[in-house]
């Protein structure tokens, strides 16, 4: 014991000496702040009994590595509030109580700021044992508390080829489109939505549908909806070989006058005259509901706009209701109270979610929709996307990159990430710039990497 005293002794004294020799440059704290001799003696009583750090903990000064458990003399609370003076520099964080919860009895007023409650309760175990039992339990608790709610399986619904196609400057050849369709359903992609039929000279990329529908008519495998605006594109669509059609509303009513020349009302009109036609022919159809957290020009939509369209749209027949944040402005607490008033007037196993991912956000998004019982999801492979009629709405959140989440979470998609990151490569390099996913990035980089070595 005295030789592990006189050792920290030695080493500090040994800081302070090479310090003085230090350039400004080199002092990443100053002098004044380092600890003064005067503190040695309370440095000493931990050298033996010190708490081992857990986690983030380690290296970050709150406890001293030496030692084992504390004992009730020698305690993290007891070294806090001897040496909050002593080292400004350490980072003070919320204790955590011994049911796992966050204790925000925290004084935070100057210098005087510290953590109420004895840290080591929660963050201190002897020896090598970062983790006790305990606090297994509690974080077993906390998964099960924000995870349980999460659906077994997840259907994801591939809007790249039209979604995410529509709003490149360039043509695509129209064999590339069909050559990314195969790839996306050989993926295991259940849902591939392959085109639109709207009129060629609002959105020109598209122009190619009757082609692209003719080449995948008879893809097996996964259904292949199109985007139908009116009768007249339903009628093309049918004509075509599409055996599954969208309709497309929005919850604001300037961006309907933008995006389908039309207000809401009369769209609804138009909906219903294709859903009655689609049920004569046994098609189904599914509703998409557009800005439903913000728009353009309007800004912010309120909730009751979102469910009052869904619910027309759900009531008219569609048997699926898509909700597109499509200016990418969603945030966790913004798509909360948006499903709740939708999921009032329709069920939720009715429900999915389109995320544009202009701020970062659409992740974050989906697991909070998970979380509320959501279980399907709309994507675009290698994030392609945007909108015409939204300027700055970035691509849709990245197939890859969702895929990637739900099967860290233990969600079944029944999808191949390997094979959907080949689609993106392809469409990616076609296009002549990066996959616009994380994902993907990072994977290439890891083989790039691998193939240096």
């Amino acid at each position: 014991m005295v030789f592990i005293n006189y050792t920290i002794c030695t080493l500090i004294f040994l800081v302070f000496a090479s310090a003085s020799t230090m350039s400004s440059l080199e002092e990443p704290l100053g002098l004044d702040k380092l600890p003064s001799m005067s503190t040695i003696d309370r440095l000493q009583r931990f050298s033996s009994g010190a708490c081992r750090p857990i986690g983030d903990d380690m290296g970050m000064g709150i406890c001293w590595i030496q030692g084992g458990r504390s004992s009730s003399s020698n305690t993290c609370k007891e070294y806090d509030e001897d040496a909050r003076e002593t080292f400004p520099w350490r980072r003070h964080r919320k204790d955590t109580s011994q049911n796992g919860s966050v204790n925000r009895r925290t004084m935070s007023t100057g210098p005087e700021k510290l953590v109420s409650g004895n840290f080591c309760d929660s963050h201190c175990s002897p020896g090598h044992e970062y983790r006790t039992k305990s606090s297994s339990n509690n974080i077993q608790h906390t998964t099960n508390k924000f995870l349980k709610d999460i659906p077994k399986f997840v259907k994801i619904v591939e809007v790249g080829p039209r979604d995410g196609l529509q709003n490149e400057k360039g043509m695509v050849p129209t064999f590339v489109k069909v050559e990314l369709i195969h790839r996306l359903v050989s993926s295991g992609l259940p849902v591939v939505e392959a085109t639109s039929f709207v009129s060629p000279t609002r959105v020109p990329q598209l122009s190619d549908a009757a082609e692209v529908m003719e080449a995948v008519r008879n893809l097996e495998g996964a259904r292949l909806p199109v985007l139908t605006p009116n009768l007249k594109g339903f009628r093309a669509a049918v004509v075509a070989g599409a055996k599954e059609v969208a309709v497309f509303a929005s919850a604001s009513e300037s961006f309907s006058k933008s995006n389908i020349n039309c207000s809401i009302e009369e769209c609804l009109d138009r909906y219903r005259a294709v859903t009655s036609a689609a049920k004569e022919l046994a098609i189904p159809v599914r509703g998409y509901v557009s800005c439903v957290v913000g728009c353009p020009t309007e800004g912010s939509i309120p909730p009751s706009k979102v469910a009052y369209v869904a619910k027309e749209l759900y009531e008219m027949g569609c048997f699926e209701i898509s909700l597109g944040d499509t200016i990418g402005v969603a945030t966790p607490g913004t798509v909360v109270p948006m499903l709740e008033a939708v999921m009032a007037v329709v069920p939720v196993d009715k429900l999915a979610v389109h995320f544009h991912d202009t701020y970062g956000q659409s992740l974050p998004n989906i697991l909070v929709s998970l979380q509320m019982g959501i279980s399907t999801i709309d994507s675009s492979v290698a994030g392609l996307g945007g909108c015409p009629y939204a300027k700055g709405a970035s691509g849709n959140v990245a197939t890859e990159d969702v895929v990637y989440m739900l099967h860290g979470l233990g969600i079944k998609t029944n999808v191949d990430l390997a094979k959907v990151m080949s689609a993106g490569n392809f469409i990616s390099n076609h296009l002549g710039r990066p996959s616009g996913s994380k994902t993907s990035i990072a994977f290439n980089q890891l083989a790039a990497d691998a193939s240096k070595m």
